[in-house]
């Protein structure tokens, strides 16, 4: 969903197999980086401006996890002017193909044991901890990356197709992808709302958070996005019983429409810094 749907891990969730997204959202497949980046355009900018006013700017070291095509990673450097950043992928492909001085391009499994990349300014991580079965030990493990002040800075996605929202092509097969993606790669969004209390549970201070919703116009990143989302999810889709084929056609269609009168999933943004003394 993001700038990424594609976490830098290699631990799948429940019923997935094989390394995380490959069965759903293989990294070779023709123009995965294009889809990619449509999420990147529909939400970077609202990512940037709350790291803005976070504080990130010259003398940050930042570590941002599962970077995708590393446009977050790109924009901190040549925007803000941080000293460093490390990008951390499972599947490097797409960062290695755009190199730019500061940035380092790391391949590895966050979810193992030994990943200790170093202390940093800021840790982000965008539409990743969603896609994890072990997201509250990560929630622990990134905090204890921060150095002294720094912050951690997570988000993921929240449905907004809640029983309530009318009953639409958009509403139906959107509910049909999260129950697909649960099942096969084990996505799990229903836990998101927590993240203020979970950032608090594991030390933090001046915790906050807040909801994004980018608009579903006819032609935008986002509805583009969700047209190539559901194509390359369509197995996963339809296997739930919930549409068939030629209702997640009639729903693409509607993203082109200037009838989709629908809410795009939100991102819900938490924060937090860790203390600079620690607690006796």
């Amino acid at each position: 969903m993001c700038a990424r749907v594609s976490p830098g891990a290699q631990h799948p969730g429940p019923g997935a197999t094989g390394h995380y997204g490959e069965d759903v959202f293989p990294p070779g497949q023709s123009g995965e980086d294009e889809r990619i980046d449509l999420g990147a355009l529909a939400y970077d900018s609202l990512t940037l401006a709350r790291l803005r006013e976070l504080g990130a700017g010259p003398g940050w070291r930042c570590l941002d996890v599962g970077a995708g095509t590393g446009t977050v990673a790109q924009r901190l450097l040549s925007e803000q002017s941080v000293d460093s950043v490390l990008a951390v992928d499972r599947d490097i492909r797409f960062l290695a193909a755009h190199p730019v001085p500061g940035l380092e391009v790391r391949e590895a499994d966050i979810t193992a044991p030994d990943f200790d990349p170093g202390r940093f300014h800021l840790v982000h991580a965008r539409f990743v901890l969603m896609h994890l079965p072990s997201w509250r030990r990560l929630i622990g493990k990134f905090a204890q990356l921060l150095l002294p002040g720094g912050v951690l800075v997570l988000s993921d996605a929240i449905d907004l197709t809640t029983a309530t929202a009318p009953v639409t092509p958009y509403t139906k097969v959107m509910r049909a992808m999260w129950q697909g993606l649960r099942a096969t790669i084990g996505t799990d969004i229903s836990w998101v709302p927590e993240y203020p209390q979970l950032l608090r549970i594991a030390g933090l201070t001046s915790v906050a958070a807040e909801i994004q919703v980018p608009p579903l116009l006819p032609n935008s990143p986002i509805s583009r996005f969700w047209a190539e989302t559901w194509n390359r999810a369509r197995e996963a889709i339809v296997a739930t019983g919930r549409v068939d084929d030629a209702e997640v056609d009639m729903a693409i269609r509607s993203l082109d429409s200037s009838d989709c009168a629908a809410l795009s999933a939100g991102m819900i943004t938490a924060w937090g810094a860790r203390p600079l003394e620690a607690a006796p």
